[in-house]
């Protein structure tokens, strides 16, 4: 996970171990990560959007079976569009992050952690280096919060039960 962020997002592994340990709404209120999001080519991501659709389309359902049976996950969505409407939908508006957070909170640490470099990996089929950098990029900034949410999550729930 820390090789796929580090290579997407352009920032070292200590950079990330830096950003992963801190609670999310700091995380959020970073001038790097608000510079992060903002570097974001929407209009590229928009653009492009049928053509990622066709890939998510065609590499989301097997990415799905492998959270629900490798992983064990049980809240799986039923179709790719879900994941197609909400990364432009988040990239627009950052305040909204924390839906974004709010919605995958169930999934465990370790699933989510082994399941980036999948997810961003699923863009290597768009043959046009920009826009696959450019949603390689933005799915790998929208996994860094969820991470991020998670391990801040994991560690407050730790601490409690001392």
């Amino acid at each position: 996970m820390i090789k796929t962020l580090s290579q997407h997002l352009s920032l070292s592994a200590f950079e990330l171990e830096q950003l992963l340990s801190i609670p999310l709404v700091k995380f959020l209120e970073l001038p790097a990560v608000k510079q992060l999001l903002a570097d974001l080519d929407v209009s590229v991501l928009k653009q492009s959007l049928p053509q990622a659709k066709e890939i998510l389309v065609q590499h989301l359902p097997p990415f799905y079976n492998w959270l629900k049976q490798e992983l064990a996950l049980d809240r799986v969505p039923d179709s790719p569009d879900h994941t197609t409407k909400w990364v432009v939908n988040f990239l627009n508006d950052r305040e909204k992050l924390t839906n974004l957070v709010e919605l995958h909170r169930s999934i465990p640490l370790p699933a989510l952690e082994l399941s980036i470099p999948r997810l961003v990996g699923v863009f290597d089929q768009i043959p046009e280096e920009k826009i696959r950098q450019e949603w390689q990029k933005a799915i790998a900034a929208l996994c860094l919060v969820l991470v991020v949410a998670a391990r801040y999550e994991s560690t407050a729930k730790i601490g409690s039960m001392r």
